[in-house]
């Protein structure tokens, strides 16, 4: 079983979450710029739980990401261009324009896009895993949620059926510490999300969501078992979200010191000081993962700009019925 990342692909690790970070630095700045069609719900302070989770995956292997999940998608190989173009409303993005970015995808590398309702994704991994069992496929399905989404019937009603029937998925809980505004001593009476795999017969494991190598050994652990026909898992990875909700939510019923706290385990430096003592990563490789990111991110908006938006007749196209 690999539950550790080579120097190398540690590196490239790190590449992308400081081009996720970028990415999403970016698209914060289009919204203030009043470029975004739709909502943006940032995932910034979260970058391990999505990289650290689908870092390695085979491409036949469903990734199903939240609203946040801009760093799943590039992690499981969207492309940024295309990714921005999505963001952007334009006629070259994933959905040529039709829809939000949330819920765009691309099943050519194994990512589905997710929906409105939070957890009701759930569902749909099973039925992606149920097919991969059926077919004899060696694959799995990562399903993300959050904290808040634990609560609805749908994980429950999914985790059970994947269960039962020893499908290969991943529930992932993103555990942000808010849904929205909700704290979690008001959502759930429990030490650890994960607890509650013992109910359906799974095994539930927490961890620290800001630790990428921890994230990818539960995760590979967990991967493993899966392929093996022993079914599913829980995950819950320990985060924080340093924006709002969404960019128009200032945040303000959490308070400016639990903030500082979180902040102060930034998943970026704290992925760069593992990288350092290992030997891997010393300021002239940095200034090269850095620059290879923005580049990677300014190439992205470059495309965007330059893609047309869709024809209102368009509209009419690509529609099952």
């Amino acid at each position: 079983m690999k539950t550790r990342m080579t120097d190398s692909e540690l590196l490239d690790a790190y590449y992308h979450m400081k081009l996720t970070r970028t990415f999403e630095e970016r698209i914060s700045l289009l919204h203030r710029q009043g470029k975004l069609l739709g909502g943006v719900f940032s995932g910034i302070g979260q970058e391990a739980v999505y990289v650290g989770s689908c870092y390695g995956l085979d491409k036949a292997d469903i990734v199903i990401p939240t609203h946040r999940g801009i760093g799943a998608a590039l992690t499981k190989g969207a492309d940024p261009k295309v990714l921005m173009a999505q963001i952007l409303g334009k006629r070259d993005g994933y959905s040529r324009g039709k829809c939000s970015y949330l819920h765009s995808g691309d099943l050519g590398i194994g990512l589905f896009g997710t929906t409105s309702m939070v957890g009701k994704a759930n569902p749909v991994a099973c039925g992606f895993a149920l097919a991969m069992k059926l077919d004899g496929r060696p694959n799995v399905v990562l399903s993300f949620f959050g904290e808040g989404a634990s609560s609805q019937g749908d994980v429950h009603e999914a985790m059970n059926f994947a269960a039962i029937h020893k499908l290969p998925v991943l529930f992932i809980v993103e555990n942000n510490q808010y849904a929205y505004t909700t704290p979690t001593n008001l959502q759930y009476n429990i030490p650890e999300l994960s607890r509650r795999a013992a109910g359906y017969g799974m095994p539930g494991i927490t961890a620290s969501g800001n630790d990428l190598p921890a994230v990818y050994r539960a995760t590979q652990e967990a991967i493993q078992r899966a392929r093996d026909g022993e079914g599913a898992s829980l995950l819950e990875f320990l985060t924080f979200r340093w924006h709002g909700h969404s960019e128009h939510d200032p945040a303000q019923y959490r308070s400016h010191d639990e903030f500082i706290e979180w902040k102060s385990r930034d998943p970026l430096p704290r992925a760069a000081l593992y990288l350092h003592e290992k030997g891997i990563l010393d300021e002239t490789v940095e200034a090269g993962v850095t620059e290879r990111a923005t580049d990677a991110v300014e190439e992205a908006c470059r495309f965007a700009d330059e893609s047309p938006y869709p024809e209102p007749e368009e509209a009419a196209t690509d529609v099952l019925g």
